[in-house]
């Protein structure tokens, strides 16, 4: 049976997404791309545009930096790619939201679904210890999601290098 939610985690540069869209695009078009970046830089403005010029007119963005239930319960019956876990736990961080109340209503989204879903998220706490408390607070609560959702996934690939490693 063909996995309902994939995680799939690494490094920074290490070719998630590139294979969370191949992953996707072995189903029938369309895929909805839930994208949680906020372009605040030319910089990141570059990133998104460079993301979306990779993939052609079978993909719908879907911009949710902070709500990612809304789109997934709209559209359970589409395959879905919610690109970054990473981001969307920092936006939440920044906005002072509730984050166990946010990951539990992802949860229950997800569960809901029909169609695959596929997360992709960072791993941050493979590093030395950050320096600050925000940042130390932001990669522990990166670890516990990328856990909760690990546990709920049918398959949880780590990327290194561009080589997919198979963890569940």
């Amino acid at each position: 049976m063909e996995p309902t939610i994939t995680l799939i985690l690494g490094g920074a540069r290490c070719g998630k997404s590139r294979h969370a869209e191949a992953l996707l695009t072995a189903h029938p078009a369309p895929w909805h791309y839930i994208a949680t970046a906020q372009a605040f830089d030319d910089e990141m403005r570059d990133r998104i545009a460079r993301h979306r010029a990779r993939r052609d007119a079978g993909w719908h963005t879907i911009e949710a930096p902070l709500d990612l239930a809304t789109p997934l319960t709209a559209n359970p019956a589409t395959p879905v790619l919610i690109d970054c876990l990473t981001l969307w736990l920092t936006n939440l961080l920044l906005a002072g939201a509730d984050l166990a109340t946010a990951t539990a209503t992802l949860a229950a989204a997800l569960r809901a679904r029909t169609a695959p879903s596929i997360l992709v998220g960072s791993e941050v706490g493979l590093g030395i210890v950050p320096d600050n408390a925000l940042a130390r607070r932001f990669r522990d609560e990166a670890g516990l999601l990328h856990q909760h959702l690990a546990a709920q996934a049918d398959r949880v690939i780590l990327m290194v290098a561009g080589l997919p490693l198979t963890v569940k």
